[in-house]
């Protein structure tokens, strides 16, 4: 049952919703009279397709943190579920009070941008597939009127990669360095980076028992954030061949209360490689850009990428070609003076 009331200059709409034995009441206020029709007309439409018109009245941020309490702890990892409650802080900053019914392409277009104003393109899309997979829930649930989600785009800019491969130049250097000073746990911990591609996380979860000679066994990975030591995909779990001489030097570091090889730290290892780098004159990378470096020194010496996919644990060779596949300076220009020679023999 609708109701239009004149109040001075304007004209206050109401629509009465009963559903689950509960008298619920939506109102709105309009300029003119004609508005406030329109409006209770297309309320009482949605009300007669079993819409959950009362539902539309929770702010968007309370509905994306009761989603992801109730829906999404179920679906993902400990850590992936971690980032949605980040992404939550975020919600709230952004959108604050806006509530279900009042959101757009346009209202959601307009905080992404605000967002990506001081982020880079790739944490503002991470953060909008978050959102717009809360709304495609909402409009499923008929919380929302429109599936509007697909029409968001993600904008801004990319800053400088941070974790660029090293030259070979540089790799060779930090790799000597690291070899000639293994008292320094850190020192292994950084060699065993360049040796073997693996992910930090992978390296700090490392116990006695994940070693064979001449190997490693990749089953588990620590993070800052969680206490959940999966890997990250079924992929990272395999066997990652190492030489005699990196294997005798993890051997002797004394194992940890905790079990592991490795102090954690308090995962402080991007501070200490910065350091280091900045001692050895070295452009700066980060762990992730060692990982690159194993990769594309393997690149390099044309090792073939289906193993170079494999050892670095990736789901299918795609994902290899995609992230890695950057020559070092030196391959490079050797490449582009193979190329020009062959061009000039033609």
């Amino acid at each position: 049952m609708a109701s239009i009331v004149k109040r001075g200059r304007s004209y206050r709409a109401q629509v009465s919703l009963y559903k689950y034995g509960e008298h619920k009441k939506l109102t709105k206020t309009f300029a003119t009279k004609k508005e406030a029709k329109l409006w209770t007309l297309e309320v009482e439409l949605a009300k007669g397709e079993g819409k959950e018109l009362a539902q539309r009245s929770t702010t968007f941020s309370d509905f994306f943190e009761n989603w992801i309490y109730l829906v999404k702890i179920n679906d993902v990892k400990e850590t992936t579920f971690q980032n949605y409650v980040r992404t939550l802080g975020v919600i709230r900053n952004l959108f604050q009070d806006i509530q279900l019914k009042d959101l757009n392409d346009i209202v959601v277009q307009k905080k992404i941008d605000e967002y990506a104003k001081t982020h880079s393109r790739k944490t503002t899309h991470e953060v909008l597939l978050k959102i717009k997979t809360s709304l495609r829930d909402a409009y499923a649930r008929g919380y929302i009127a429109n599936d509007f989600a697909r029409l968001v785009k993600t904008r801004g800019e990319n800053p400088t990669k941070r974790n660029k491969a090293l030259s070979i130049t540089d790799f060779k250097k930090l790799r000597n360095h690291v070899l000639q000073h293994p008292e320094d746990e850190f020192n292994v911990l950084v060699l065993l980076a360049l040796e073997t591609g693996m992910r930090r996380g992978e390296l700090l979860a490392l116990r006695p028992e994940n070693l064979y000679e001449y190997g490693i066994e990749v089953r588990h990975s620590i993070s800052p954030t969680s206490d959940d030591t999966s890997l990250k995909t079924q992929n990272a779990k395999r066997d990652v061949s190492i030489n005699k001489e990196v294997f005798e030097l993890i051997r002797k570091i004394p194992v940890k209360e905790n079990g592991h090889i490795f102090s954690f730290g308090g995962f402080k290892q991007s501070e200490l490689l910065a350091q280091l780098l900045t001692e050895l004159d070295i452009n700066k990378t980060t762990f992730h850009g060692l990982r690159d470096t194993h990769a594309s020194f393997l690149f390099a010496q044309d090792i073939d990428i289906g193993y170079v996919s494999k050892r670095l644990g990736h789901i299918n060779i795609q994902t290899t070609q995609n992230y890695y596949l950057e020559l070092m300076p030196e391959k490079k220009h050797q490449q582009d003076a193979d190329a020009l020679n062959l061009l000039s023999a033609l």
